[in-house]
């Protein structure tokens, strides 16, 4: 259930400040956001099945968190959806889901399709609604003014007694970005968030922390940081999306003392040098780093701007959980771009391309945070080995004392010219250079080679750099099958729909501009 209603301290304290983009402040307390989620549930257990599928169409809200919440204790499944997903690939999720239902907000009102129900969020009032609602949909409150939990009662209100799920039942479907194929919905158990939870607040209790939210709720990365909030009984603060200029704003004027972000995000904050100078964001005690490597340049930027701040670099995915690595059992150090140390409730193990257990190699997790299977997909090969370990795809490094270092996705790895090339680990040697602030390489097609590795690269303010100076520094630093061909310099970088660097986007414009640079040398 996440919120503690045994603990009657909690109910009148603030669970989350929502925000909208205006920044105007709505408070929720734990009693009232509960109630919320209570009206959900009660009303959904009268109407749909156990194990039925309900989809959230929306973008970050406390509402999102309440339906969320009343979901699962209904015993149905949660189906958060990515909303910056192309119109058809949103109906298409829907109905891969199976979804009975639709719950989204004021700006994705359209996207409901004409066959389902739908309700819409109207916790700011009516007025957000540029029109009526389609006569399928009706509004939050309206859906959730005809709830009568019939359980216990106490001084706040009615209660909805919470389904006990069965072992392995399905809570929520996480659908996948898709940017290699169509998105596969992950299908995680209340038995897997629930251990989930448990370990991070046993490794470091929240009490007393204000958490800031600002990545889509659609992505573990900030659903996991919510869950975690509530059950620790700390103080979110949540913006609709992110913005990095309001993401300041926040820290500043609310007092925000731990954040969870992936690296764009924070790179994009850093870049609002100005907002930055006036604020005040000390309260900063921890960042939590995840979803994407993280370069040191990046570091440096942040240590330098919050020197006391505690940047914990994270690893984890949708399909194994973000319990993975931690502390080192010995105390030592991490090193700068480590994980960490295997997480000690966590079997860890590196398998090389012959299959052999090696010191590099795809990382092999087994837990009980792991995913169930993929919603629908009958045809699709599990990522699980005979003896139970979910296969990451992700390639990693494993040092003397027991640090893994990220190296790259086995996916994002392509051959040139006999030569296995990572791009991370190409990105990692580049961004040592003290002028470049962020790489991204990728590879394009070569007659020679097969393929080649190319860059795009975001120097630091006020540097001057050429494509040679690159390409020179490469050459020294690395073997010389991993140098850039081509060097081209960018402002910034697009991002896909989790705030992560878009390389599919990157590798279409990498060949436009080849294609460019021929036309102009045949012109």
């Amino acid at each position: 259930m996440l919120i503690d209603r045994e603990n009657g301290a909690h109910a009148d304290a603030v669970a989350l400040i929502e925000l909208d983009d205006a920044m105007d402040p709505v408070r929720y307390t734990f009693g009232a956001l509960d109630a919320i989620a209570d009206g959900v549930a009660a009303t959904l257990a009268g109407r749909y099945d156990r194990g039925d599928r309900i989809a959230i169409l929306a973008a970050n809200s406390a509402h999102f968190v309440a339906a969320v919440l009343g979901i699962m204790r209904a015993g149905l499944v949660a189906v958060p959806i990515n909303f910056r997903f192309p119109r058809a690939l949103i109906e298409d999720v829907i109905e891969d889901s199976g979804a009975r239902l639709v719950f989204c907000d004021a700006a994705r009102i359209d996207h409901v399709p004409a066959t389902l129900p739908g309700v819409v969020f109207d916790a700011r009032g009516t007025a957000m609604l540029s029109e009526p609602p389609p006569a399928n949909v009706v509004t939050f409150s309206a859906f959730v003014a005809g709830a009568s939990p019939c359980n216990d009662t106490d001084a706040h209100g009615a209660r909805f007694e919470a389904i006990e799920p069965e072992p392995r039942e399905a809570a929520l479907i996480l659908y996948t970005s898709g940017s290699t194929g169509r998105p596969k919905g992950v299908v995680l158990s209340h038995e897997s968030h629930r251990w989930v939870v448990r370990t991070r607040l046993q490794s470091q209790p929240l009490a007393g922390e204000r958490l800031l939210i600002a990545a889509p709720l659609f992505h573990m990365n900030a659903l996991a940081l919510a869950f975690l909030a509530l059950a620790a009984c700390s103080t979110m603060v949540m913006l609709p999306q992110f913005n990095a200029a309001n993401y300041i704003r926040a820290i500043d004027a609310w007092r925000c003392t731990w954040l969870t972000a992936v690296p764009p995000m924070i790179a994009m904050m850093m870049q609002e040098r100005a907002l930055l100078t006036q604020s005040d964001l000390s309260s900063l005690r921890f960042i939590r780093m995840g979803s994407a490597p993280v370069s040191a340049a990046l570091l440096d930027q942040i240590h330098e701007l919050l020197p006391n701040a505690r940047i914990i670099n994270a690893y984890g995915t949708t399909e194994g959980g973000p319990v993975v690595f931690g502390p080192h059992p010995r105390g030592l150090p991490t090193p700068t771009l480590s994980v960490g140390a295997a997480h000690p409730l966590v079997d860890l193990r590196l398998v090389d391309e012959t299959g052999a257990e090696a010191d590099e190699g795809e990382l092999q997790l087994r837990s009980p945070g792991l995913m169930n299977g993929y919603h629908n997909r009958p045809g699709l090969p599990l990522p699980f080995t005979s003896d139970g370990y979910y296969r990451t795809g992700d390639v990693f490094q494993r040092d003397a004392n027991g640090f893994y270092t990220f190296i790259g996705r086995r996916d994002d790895m392509f051959v040139s010219g006999g030569e296995n090339i990572y791009p991370g680990d190409v990105e990692r040697m580049l961004e040592r250079h003290p002028l470049i602030e962020q790489a991204c390489v990728v590879p394009v097609v070569d007659e020679i080679k097969g393929t080649k590795p190319v860059v795009f690269v975001k120097v630091k303010p006020g540097a001057a750099l050429s494509a040679d100076d690159v390409k020179r520094f490469a050459l020294e630093q690395a073997p010389a099958y991993q140098h850039p061909r081509r060097v081209w310099f960018v402002d910034g970088f697009p991002l896909a729909a989790t705030n992560k660097i878009d390389r599919a986007a990157l590798k279409m414009a990498a060949i436009e501009r080849l294609q460019d640079e021929r036309r102009i040398e045949g012109a």
